[in-house]
């Protein structure tokens, strides 16, 4: 048992300064957002003598908002060069350097009367976020044993919604979402960076990078002792070895050379297919619609932020739940029914939208789609798009893979916060039908080209995809003579 103890420390030490910070910081600036605007106005009028405009004051928010995935975007850049140069776990300790600039400067922002401040502190949170959601579920999966590595990489995805959930609950005027501890609030994301430091030292690095970046196989050996709690470490370091010797010579790849080698053609179109959908799913955009439909639904105005609290509850539910089958259920039917129900449950929501104020029960059936919609989100998308590129990907391809994954879903939230609204103005009612269809294309693409990568080693995965991206070439090759005359039946 000790080597499942070893395991689960190492993953809740990784997490809570990791992914954790991306839902915790997501959240969290949504509680304040109304004394922030009302501070900048404040501090304009303080400097120039005439107040902000409505549409100005709209304007600097929305820099502050999309201050986040901008630093996300860096973060995911800079995330491959420090994983391959300075290590998985020393990258993710260093990365806590960006939360605690962010939150001195958000925390000192209202004394300094300076709302750039906040606009800065957003991007650093952004950075960090976007080098743990690369980094974490690559140290997490190259530390796992095979039969684990589906569910422990997956915990990325509920460390997110574990986040998600806190930043809600901390979020809450009765704690520090109040007009006078916003600036706490805002700076309360150093307490995880302050655990993670204090924790994560004392956790091995991850093995595969130890042995096949480093050729370091003493240390490999020592980390997969820890990690397993035995000495009988045979049949793993046989497997690890191959993969070393299966790369050897080889050097870190960049990002654009994933796309110039026609032997990653079908991994790479699986990550950038997948990595896209998450984000153009719609899944955040159904917490913009959240407060509306409660609000229809007769919920009185001063307890929403508690019923919106049971949203963020749903994501976390079915990513554990998701964690204890995915290495049973596999990785298609979890993605592949996942889409499809979120394909179901928009056109439902599409419809009940419509007929919001025509029929009396269409509020609640409305707020049982948003829950629905998170849920089936929460099921498979949610974590297992994070885990793919680790497995499709050998260990010389995998950082800038997750480099190219990390861009894509900053550079995504991006899109959809900001064509949203205008969607929505004018689809009006229809204004999930881009997310629908989305949610139809990631489906059929799951459906018809994505192999099951469930208990198979890296290697025999790699093997897999090899055959598929050759797959014309090899069918005309080479002349297989006998073999394929035996298989004739008269």
């Amino acid at each position: 048992q000790l080597q499942n103890k070893i395991l689960i420390l190492t993953i809740c030490a990784a997490g809570i300064g990791g992914t954790f910070q991306y839902g915790y910081n997501i959240s969290i600036i949504n509680a304040p957002a109304s004394y922030i605007q009302v501070f900048m106005n404040t501090t304009w009028l303080e400097r120039m003598g005439v107040p902000l405009e409505s549409n100005m004051v709209l304007l600097l928010w929305s820099f502050t908002v999309s201050a986040y995935p901008l630093g996300g975007l860096t973060g995911a850049v800079v995330a491959g060069p420090m994983a391959i140069m300075l290590g998985r776990k020393m990258s993710l300790l260093l990365n806590n350097v960006f939360v605690i600039i962010a939150a001195a400067l958000s925390g000192c922002s209202r004394m300094a009367k300076s709302f750039e401040m906040i606009m800065l502190s957003r991007f650093f949170t952004g950075v960090n976020a976007g080098v743990s959601m690369n980094i974490q579920p690559m140290y997490l999966a190259e530390s796992a044993p095979k039969k684990l590595r589906g569910a422990v990489a997956l915990t990325s995805a509920s460390f997110t919604a574990l986040g998600l959930v806190l930043g809600q609950v901390v979020g809450l005027r009765e704690l520090l979402g109040g007009e006078e501890s916003w600036p706490f609030l805002l700076a309360s994301n150093v307490v995880p960076a302050l655990i993670q430091l204090t924790a994560l030292p004392w956790f091995p690095e991850s093995p595969r990078y130890l042995l096949i970046d480093r050729g370091d196989k003493e240390s490999c050996i020592s980390a997969l002792q820890k990690l397993r709690g035995t000495s009988d470490l045979s049949a793993e370091l046989e497997e690890m070895l191959a993969e070393q010797a299966a790369v050897k010579g080889q050097r870190a790849k960049n990002p654009w050379e994933l796309f110039q080698n026609p032997a990653l053609r079908w991994q790479l179109v699986s990550i950038v297919v997948l990595s896209s959908a998450m984000q153009l799913c719609g899944n955040d955009s159904m917490y913009f619609y959240a407060a509306y439909v409660f609000q229809e639904a007769g919920i009185p105005e001063d307890k929403i932020p508690y019923v919106v609290i049971g949203t963020g509850s749903c994501e976390l539910i079915t990513s554990v739940t998701c964690n204890m089958i995915i290495d049973y259920a596999g990785r298609r039917p979890l993605l592949l029914g996942g889409y499809i129900f979120m394909a179901g449950w928009a056109i439902v929501f599409m419809v009940a939208l419509s007929q919001q104020t025509q029929i009396s029960w269409m509020p609640y059936l409305s707020m049982a789609c948003i829950f629905a919609y998170i849920l089936s989100f929460g099921i498979g998308p949610a974590g297992v798009t994070g885990v793919l590129p680790t497995e499709v990907f050998d260990q010389m391809s995998r950082p800038a893979a997750y480099m190219i994954c990390g861009s894509l879903l900053w550079f995504n939230l991006f899109l959809v916060g900001t064509a949203f609204p205008f969607i929505v103005k004018s689809l009006a009612h229809f204004c999930y039908i881009p997310f629908l269809v989305v949610c139809v294309c990631t489906a059929l693409y799951v459906w018809f080209f994505l192999p099951e990568t469930k208990g198979k080693s890296f290697l025999e995965i790699s093997e897999e995809f090899r055959k598929r991206n050759f797959k014309t070439k090899t069918r005309g090759g080479f002349y297989k003579g006998p073999e394929e005359i035996k298989t004739t039946t008269l």
